[in-house]
C-alpha cells in the first residue's frame, strides 16, 4: 500500500510539473481566426524595489534577460527571484550605469549567483570597494566586458532594440569629479514604445543630450534620474521626453531627500502618471509593442 501511495505521489507531481511547463508555454499563446496557435510577444520591464538604489530588470519576448545596475545591497536577490523564472540562472546583459554603490554593490552577489554573458560598463576609474569587488568578480569569471563611449545600437533578441546614447566620449581610465554625469542612458525600443533609462544624470549631462538631438528622447516611459534629485529632471529635458508613466526608484525615508519636491512639481506639469517604488514597491510594465499595462 505504501509503495502504491509514493507511486501515486510521484505520478501526481510530474503531472503538476507538466501541467506547469504547459501553462507556461501557452500562457502568452492566442487562437487566430483560421485557428493556427499564435504567440503574443510581450516584453516585460521590472523596476525592482531595492531601496535607496537603482536595479531594472528586462526580459524580451524571446526571452533574453538583461539587468540594468543592481541597488546598495543584496536585496537584489529576493528581487530578481520574484521576476525571474525559477530555472532561469542566467542573464544575457548586465549593465552598471556607473560605479557609485547604490547601483553597483547589489551586482557582486548577482555575478555568484548568475551566470553573466555579457557586461557594459563605461570604464571610468573608481576606487570604492563594492566597485573594485563587482571587477574582481568579472575578471575571475573572465566575462567579456564592453565599454560603451559612443551612441550605438544593439538588438536584445530578435525584436527589441536598446539604443545607447550617451555617454558619447570615452570614461576608460578617467578620473572624474561627478560619476553622475559618467552614467550610460539608454533607450529600449520595442515597435511602439520606449523606455528611457537614465541612472543618475545631471541637469549638465541633459542639457548635453538636448544639443545631440531632442527627438531622440521621446518615450513612453521614463526612469526619473538620479532618485527624483533637484540636480536632475529640468523641465526642458521632461518636456523633451514627454513620457506618459514615470518611475522614481528611491528608497522609503532616505536621508537625502529624495525625490525633491521640485522635481515633482516638474513632472506634474507633465501628462504622466508618477509610479515611486518607496510607496508602491516593485513596478512591473508589460507591453505587447502597441500599449504598456502597468503591474504592481
Amino acid at each position: 500500500m505504501k509503495k502504491n501511495y509514493f507511486k501515486y505521489l510521484l505520478g501526481a507531481f510530474v503531472s503538476i510539473l507538466l501541467l506547469f511547463a504547459l501553462v507556461y508555454w501557452g500562457e502568452v499563446s492566442s487562437i487566430t481566426n483560421d485557428g493556427q496557435s499564435s504567440k503574443v510577444k510581450e516584453l516585460e520591464v521590472d523596476f525592482l524595489n531595492v531601496g535607496q538604489g537603482d536595479a531594472i530588470y528586462i526580459r524580451t519576448p524571446d526571452n533574453v534577460d538583461v539587468l540594468i545596475d543592481g541597488g546598495p545591497d543584496n536585496s537584489i536577490l529576493n528581487e530578481l527571484g520574484a521576476v525571474m523564472p525559477f530555472w532561469d540562472k542566467e542573464i544575457d546583459l548586465m549593465i552598471l550605469s556607473h560605479p557609485h554603490s547604490d547601483h553597483v554593490a547589489g551586482l557582486v552577489e548577482v555575478l555568484r549567483r548568475y551566470k553573466v554573458k555579457k557586461i557594459l560598463y563605461t570604464g571610468v576609474i573608481h576606487t570604492a570597494p563594492d566597485y573594485l569587488a563587482w571587477l574582481k568578480e568579472i575578471k575571475d569569471r573572465k566575462i567579456p566586458l564592453e565599454i560603451v563611449n559612443k551612441k550605438s545600437e544593439i538588438m536584445i533578441g530578435s525584436s527589441v532594440k536598446l539604443e545607447l546614447l550617451y555617454p558619447q566620449k570615452s570614461f576608460l581610465n578617467q578620473r572624474v569629479v561627478n560619476l553622475n554625469n559618467t552614467s550610460i542612458v539608454a533607450r529600449l525600443v520595442y515597435d511602439q514604445t520606449s523606455f528611457l533609462f537614465t541612472a543618475d544624470i545631471e541637469k549638465e549631462v541633459e542639457q548635453e543630450l538636448l544639443r545631440y538631438d531632442e527627438e531622440i528622447f521621446d518615450s513612453n516611459v521614463l526612469k526619473v534620474a538620479h532618485h527624483g534629485s533637484e540636480s536632475s529632471s529640468s523641465l526642458e529635458f521632461l518636456l523633451a521626453v514627454s513620457p506618459t508613466l514615470a518611475v522614481i526608484q528611491v528608497g522609503d525615508e532616505n536621508s537625502f531627500n529624495h525625490p525633491h519636491g521640485k522635481t515633482l512639481f516638474n513632472l506634474k506639469n507633465l501628462p504622466s502618471v508618477i509610479y515611486r517604488t518607496d510607496t508602491q514597491g516593485r513596478i512591473a510594465m508589460i507591453s505587447d509593442g502597441q500599449k504598456i499595462i502597468v503591474e504592481n
